[in-house]
């Protein structure tokens, strides 16, 4: 029972970083019509599928034993990938959108000077009071995060 939990863990250990690296974009493939975008849990599958293959062509009896010889292990790591991956994905969007909120907090300051220069910053002109400033800057900090 330990030995298995230790392959796992090693498993893990080197499974984590090869699920989060992003793929390169496809350059040159046309896109498919009615296929444009492709949801994220249906990235994070397809992902998980190519290194599920990798791993059971590279080392199959780390794979036997990880997911065992039933047809249903390559079901069993594809799945435990993909939820792995969304849920890394998931936890960095929110720590994105924390470190945001924080950021525009401190950018907005307290004096009535400093406020009406981020409302004039982040404020789009539908509305003019500033009602929304403070989420179109935890928006646009956010995506600045996740992006690059």
């Amino acid at each position: 029972m330990t030995r298995t939990l230790i392959v796992v863990a090693a498993f893990l250990a080197l499974a984590v970083p090869a699920a989060l690296a992003v793929p390169p974009p496809d350059q040159g493939k046309p896109e498919s019509p009615g296929n444009s975008a492709t949801a994220p849990g249906q990235q994070a599958t397809k992902n998980a599928a190519k290194k599920c293959k990798d791993l059971r062509k590279n080392s199959a009896s780390s794979f036997a034993s990880l997911y065992g010889t039933k047809p249903n292990a390559f079901g069993k790591c594809v799945s435990a990938l993909a939820k792995l991956q969304s849920e890394t994905e998931s936890e960095a969007s929110e720590s994105a959108e924390d470190n945001a909120a924080k950021a525009c907090k401190k950018e907005r300051g307290t004096t009535a000077e400093s406020m009406a220069a981020f409302k004039t910053k982040y404020a789009p002109p539908t509305h003019p009071n500033g009602a929304n400033a403070f989420g179109k800057c935890v928006s646009k900090l956010a995506k600045a995060q996740t992006s690059g």
